[in-house]
């Protein structure tokens, strides 16, 4: 199973019973104290759990005491704990899952070790050490991560990216990195070993899915802190109110005061923060991205600018034809027939869309090559042209500056007209092609930048959530700005260099601000290692990936945009669960403070608004009602609450409305319906 399918699987269903059956284990396992302790609100939690324990066998032996009630509360008070451990191993039991896929993957392989004499020796994988050479056929799994040093094959990395479409690797470039465990389906290439074992890509992404690993991010340190302050301020307030009740004549049990404390402190938050977290990195990993950290994560929520390379992310990559502009004297079906002719060997998928285009509008049909008797000129990086010799026609395609030069030298001269229709093509942002034959110029082939559908919508999306694009190309500032406007980027920055993009990201962090890039080369890593967020692509170099602090597997660099919504769903949740958290605790003041004090002041009946039926159902209505709301919510904190673009403002009024004031009156309902259950069963 790839990991493309587990991911998909865990979508389908969130409960799936495998991971729930190791998580209901995993639960009593975090019982542990020192575990127990990373979470300050559960710890105290936990502590009243064993309080109330201790003296209910106190009681039991003693036969003093309200057994049954008491024993009602220690129980669900130790379901309070288990269910929050519950929340936290259901969302590691997500990851371990995919841990569990890739070390199936992770194998032992035969490794073809060339030796400093040339000869070829057989080793286990687990031998090899980095910089080894080793030498992998058509058929053979690669035995550990490498770069290409010779050759050129075709691999299958499904085992990776769970994509079935094998990819290109090669010598140079940034195509180069191979990963382990991958299997190579044609030609041989010699492989160069950059890790050692225990060091390899499938060995840092099986640590990296096991949510158990996961550091906290510096927000969430800071809400622990605080999660942590409220509950020492709560636990000193409930202490002080045994004296108190003592004073008054209606003294308190431990069982009662424990129950107010845990309904005082944040439990819900407590019990689900962790879980937020690793369920974060999770949503990551279903969409084939591998945080190096939960830090990336909500960085990634927290961006202001993004930086997207122009090929391939905003635009298609490919160039098409989309026009024949003809010289003076020259017809358009005749400049499209050389044009076609000159394309015929060409396999780019420019020379294609130029066949195809040719054929669309004049009906032009690409004709046999066996049938032409014609001798091809490949394209040259030194005459930066190409063409055909053929029935008596010399026909070349190239460059502005090439096709005037060969014009030069064959007695003739580019039109003005020629020249207009060039500059026309290079302010809209296009590629101009010019065509000639025999020594004079035919005329221009419009090429064009497909920007991918639906780009300019995202972007504007991006621009009401208050981040700014900026598109980095290789591209003269003329054509960046045509590219630009179309797409819809705030800003562009045109023939960039890596020291240009270092620089840029410079200049917005030193105004305060986070930035995420993508990219893939050597060349990008000093950018990536800069930004806040970096995403390598998983088929770019070793440089790349190791400077960036998140790898997508599927190599998208259009992912990035689906990262920051990952992140922003991160802080959401996380907000939204607080808000909600605080909120309902509301309700349970109103539950047990009368039930403690109206015995004494009848006047404190006035706070019982929901009418419970006496002190003890209150009291323990709202110990249910606090556990249970711990599982209830474990699906939203799994999955994440709804994203949806707005602004910083808007999305805080929504958290209010529907956290808040939800968080208000849920709690209202639930306690009222848990008294009447209680009483009708006559349990208090």
């Amino acid at each position: 199973m790839s990991t493309s399918t587990q991911a998909k699987g865990q979508r389908r269903s969130l409960f799936d019973p495998a991971i729930t059956r190791r998580a209901s284990k995993d639960a009593l396992l975090k019982l542990s104290p020192r575990h127990m302790m990373r979470n300050p609100v559960m710890f105290v939690v936990e502590v009243g759990s064993v309080l109330t324990t201790v003296l209910l066998l106190v009681d039991l032996f003693t036969g003093k005491g309200q057994f049954l009630f008491n024993l009602q509360i220690t129980l669900w008070l130790w379901f309070t704990v288990l269910f929050a451990n519950f929340a936290e191993a259901m969302a590691e039991g997500r990851g371990k899952a995919q841990a569990d896929t890739l070390r199936r993957a992770k194998s032992e392989t035969t490794a073809y070790k060339i030796t400093k004499s040339g000869s070829i020796e057989e080793i286990p994988s687990a031998q090899l050490r980095s910089g080894d050479l080793v030498r992998v056929l058509a058929g053979q799994m690669i035995p550990g991560d490498g770069e290409v040093v010779e050759g050129v094959a075709s691999v299958d990395e499904s085992a990776i990216t769970g994509e079935s479409a094998p990819v290109i690797r090669e010598a140079g470039g940034d195509r180069s990195a191979v990963t382990g465990g991958t299997r190579v389906l044609s030609d041989e290439i010699k492989v160069r070993i950059t890790s050692n074992p225990g060091e390899t890509f499938l060995d840092r992404m099986i640590a990296l899915v096991e949510g158990a690993e996961r550091q906290k991010t510096p927000n969430e340190i800071a809400l622990n802190i605080l999660l942590a302050g409220l509950t020492i301020i709560f636990l000193l307030a409930v202490v002080t109110l045994q004296p108190y009740s003592i004073y008054s004549a209606a003294p308190q049990t431990v069982f009662v005061l424990v129950s107010l404390l845990i309904c005082l402190i944040p439990t819900t938050i407590g019990g689900l923060l962790s879980a937020i977290g690793i369920a974060g990195m999770d949503r990551l990993v279903q969409h084939n991205v591998l945080a190096m950290s939960g830090r990336a994560v909500e960085a990634a929520g927290d961006c202001n600018t993004l930086l997207l390379d122009k090929t391939g992310t905003i635009t298609i990559g490919n160039r098409e034809a989309c026009e024949f502009l003809p010289a003076p004297g020259t017809e358009s079906n005749q400049l499209a027939d050389a044009a076609q002719l000159s394309s015929l060997a060409d396999e780019t998928p420019e020379g294609r869309s130029i066949v195809v285009l040719a054929k669309q509008q004049f009906g032009l049909r690409g004709r046999e090559l066996a049938h032409l008797n014609a001798e091809f000129i490949p394209f040259s990086a030194t005459t930066r042209m190409s063409g055909i010799e053929v029935d008596g026609r010399s026909i070349r395609k190239g460059s502005v500056d090439a096709i005037s030069t060969y014009l030069v030298e064959h007695g003739s001269r580019l039109p003005d007209q020629v020249r207009e229709s060039v500059e026309s093509i290079a302010r809209s942002g296009g590629t101009p092609l010019v065509v000639a034959e025999n020594g004079r110029a035919l005329g221009v082939i419009h090429l064009k930048d497909i920007v991918k559908g639906g780009m300019k919508e995202r972007f504007d999306h991006l621009r009401a959530m208050g981040i700014r694009t900026v598109m980095i190309t290789g591209d003269n500032p003329l054509t960046a700005a045509a590219i630009a406007r179309e797409a819809g980027v705030d800003d562009f920055l045109a023939e960039a260099k890596p020291k240009d993009k270092m620089d840029l990201i410079k200049r917005e962090q030193a105004e305060g601000k986070l930035v995420a890039m993508t990219g893939d080369g050597t060349n990008d890593a000093p950018a990536l290692a800069q930004a806040d967020v970096g995403v390598a692509m998983n088929s770019g170099t070793q440089a790349a990936k190791e400077a960036g602090n998140m790898v997508d597997l599927d190599s998208n660099p259009t992912k990035l945009i689906e990262i920051v919504g990952i992140g922003k769903q991160l802080l959401m949740t996380r907000g939204a669960l607080t808000t909600f958290s605080i909120a309902n605790d509301v309700a349970k003041y109103f539950a047990i403070i009368p039930a403690l004090f109206a015995g004494v002041f009848p006047v404190m009946n006035k706070l019982n608004i929901m009418h419970l039926n006496n002190p003890q159902s209150a009291i323990l209505s709202a110990v249910i009602f606090n556990a249970i709301i711990i599982v209830a919510l474990i699906p939203l904190a799994l999955r994440g609450v709804k994203y949806r673009p707005m602004s910083a403002a808007a999305m805080l009024q929504r958290n209010l409305i529907v956290y808040g004031v939800g968080g208000i009156i849920a709690p209202f309902l639930g306690i009222k319906l848990i008294d009447m259950l209680i009483t009708a069963l006559h349990l208090a």
